[in-house]
């Protein structure tokens, strides 16, 4: 088989039928398949995947995974993927009806192991003054990506893909293992760090990757999701998420994918680099000057900031007697 999709899926059954139905409509080459991976939903999941079985063009198959955490649920797709291409979305996406097949051009032309693509926003309610409608900083909380109209390395010119838009060579999981579902999403958390640290050990194997532009996928971003409260929250748990990838491969928590010290021998304070509190203080201050001037987009990326260096700390302290090792990946 030639390629196998995967959905990890987690309580939200009716959206799940329009992504499905959005995959319905690809125009594939060759024999294809798409895994629903259930990760313990408590809705109509099941009733859903059965129901548009009966119309779906390929091969449909429905999973259940007990392990709570989006990864664990990703993890288990692979392993019971056929397809020498894995591709991944997410259950509130719609894909474009050449998604696989720009995904595999891309794969053939680069000579990569993997590649990703544009993630566009579907508004489900009005969007904030304070959250620009183009690519930047904030999109990362919202799942959403778009670098421009050339075919980029990852990890290199860009950060890593969006696992709501990857294809992978299976080869590539054979030779570095699975996700560390730690660092992914499970319900009532926000972790968020699975993707690099998986990218991070492809590249110490070797692997590259690469953004192909034409391979886009649509996201949908619930109104919910546009509030500050959310975005703290996301912040926060994104401290947590790269205090735990701190501790596991000894990479810079601020700046991961261009770490350059060996944080073994770097002073701490509470388990926390000591040359971060320095960094706090400047975004503090700058908060601060920022809510003198009226400038509240820049008020609130220092803010978000602070969310951050808070699971950091959180983190930090309860893993303050770990050892943290030598850099495990080669890093730029």
């Amino acid at each position: 088989m030639e390629f196998s999709i995967i959905i990890p899926t987690y309580n939200r059954a009716d959206e799940l039928r329009e992504t499905i139905r959005s995959i319905a409509k690809l125009t594939v080459a060759g024999d294809w398949e798409l895994l629903v991976v259930d990760n313990k939903s408590t809705d109509h999941t099941r009733t859903v995947v059965e129901e548009e079985c009966v119309s779906f063009p390929a091969a449909l198959r429905y999973l259940f995974e007990p392990e709570q955490g989006r990864y664990a649920a990703i993890n288990a797709g692979i392993r019971a993927a056929c397809g020498k291409i894995v591709a991944t979305t997410d259950d509130d996406a719609r894909v474009e009806p050449d998604w696989l097949t720009r995904a595999a051009a891309g794969l053939e032309a680069l000579g990569c192991d993997y590649v990703g693509g544009k993630v566009y926003p579907l508004w489900k309610g009005a969007r904030p003054a304070w959250l620009p409608d183009r690519p930047g900083k904030h999109w990362a909380v919202l799942a959403l990506q778009d670098h421009g109209e050339q075919p980029l390395e990852f990890g290199v010119k860009i950060p890593w893909p969006l696992g709501i838009n990857t294809a992978t060579r299976r080869e590539a999981f054979d030779r570095i293992d699975l996700f560390d579902n730690r660092l992914g999403r499970k319900a009532g958390t926000l972790r968020n760090q699975a993707q690099r640290e998986w990218h991070l050990r492809a590249r110490a194997a070797g692997l590259r990757g690469f953004y192909v532009p034409d391979m886009i996928v649509h996201h949908v971003v619930e109104a919910d999701r546009l509030k500050k409260q959310y975005f703290r929250r996301w912040y926060y748990w994104h401290g947590i998420s790269r205090a735990i990838l701190f501790a596991k491969l000894g990479v810079d928590m601020d700046s991961p994918d261009h770490s350059r010290l060996d944080f073994s021998k770097v002073p701490q304070i509470a388990g926390v680099p000591r040359y971060m509190y320095r960094t706090l203080a400047r975004h503090a201050k700058d908060l601060v000057g920022a809510q003198l001037r009226g400038d509240a987009v820049a008020a609130f990326e220092h803010e978000v900031w602070l969310c951050f260096f808070a699971g950091i700390a959180r983190q930090r302290w309860s893993e303050r007697k770990v050892v943290i090792p030598s850099p495990q990946v080669s890093v730029s």
